[in-house]
């Protein structure tokens, strides 16, 4: 998408992206909103609810389809809404009859009160949306043996929540991401409750392969600007875990050898006295 080399790229089903932040297109206040914070973020990956688009009539700036360009962007349908892997199943061949790439993001979250996504319903439509010729990006409660079944099921990526959608809370499945960072042979990418781009960065320090941000961008005072502080956070979360963080210890340790030689100094004068 972008001809610049990039040497940490993501590679999401052999193809290539520079940016790790994922944009949903949901809850913005207008379509100017969603167009600042998509330029700002350097997204390349943009996330389309089909329940909420008419795919054969969208079209203009005033409307979602309108506010990406295919031509820097691939437009991902997700299956928001759907509740059973029949509809999700249904919903990404409508979107691939209507002209899009065969990708989507897979969501199945028949429970309204706190949106968790079905784990059965979800690796159902994942084996037959795959058997279909699709890549699917399944988002999923942060459950190890789930990912690791998604994987070996075919799918290009895990999409593990952080915590429930919408809720800006940040990282609260934490020991159960990393299992999945740990295990994972295809791109983990930290989706739903990243309410600050300090919870980005987290992500990311944490070995997260990239992040979607949706809510906490459509409910900034000012669009643009934070997508693009995520977008940084993003960038600095994933050169700290490129460059190796230190360890965590219990007890303090001491940043110079100068203070030991100066308790053994100590200790020399006191024995000549």
């Amino acid at each position: 998408m972008n001809a610049t080399k990039n040497p940490d790229p993501l590679i999401i089903a052999g193809r290539e992206f520079h940016s790790r932040m994922m944009i949903g297109t949901g809850k913005f206040p207008s379509m100017t909103a969603l167009r600042e914070a998509i330029e700002a973020s350097g997204s390349e990956i943009i996330t389309v609810a089909l329940r909420r688009v008419d795919l054969g009539k969208e079209s203009g700036r005033d409307s979602i389809m309108g506010a990406i360009d295919p031509k820097r962007q691939l437009i991902l349908p997700n299956t928001s809404g759907a509740r059973s892997a029949d509809e999700a199943v249904r919903l990404a061949r409508l979107a691939r009859a209507a002209g899009l790439e065969p990708w989507v993001k897979l969501e199945l979250t028949p429970e309204p009160r706190y949106l968790l996504p079905d784990p059965v319903e979800t690796l159902h439509a994942a084996e037959r949306l795959i058997a279909d010729g699709f890549t699917v990006l399944p988002y999923i409660q942060p459950d190890p043996v789930l990912a690791k079944r998604l994987e070996e099921a075919g799918t290009a990526t895990v999409m593990p929540l952080g915590s429930p959608i919408g809720s800006n809370r940040g990282i609260k499945s934490r020991d159960m991401i990393g299992i999945i960072i740990e295990q994972a042979n295809v791109p983990v990418v930290v989706d739903a409750g990243l309410g600050a781009p300090s919870h980005a960065a987290e992500a990311m320090e944490m070995g997260a392969d990239a992040v979607l941000i949706n809510t906490a961008l459509a409910d900034a005072r000012e669009h643009g600007p934070m997508a693009r502080a995520f977008a940084m956070a993003v960038e600095a979360g994933r050169m700290a875990y490129n460059a190796g963080l230190g360890p965590q210890r219990n007890t303090a340790e001491a940043s110079s050898p100068l203070t030991g030689f100066l308790f053994e100094s100590d200790k020399n004068a006191e024995a000549t006295r």
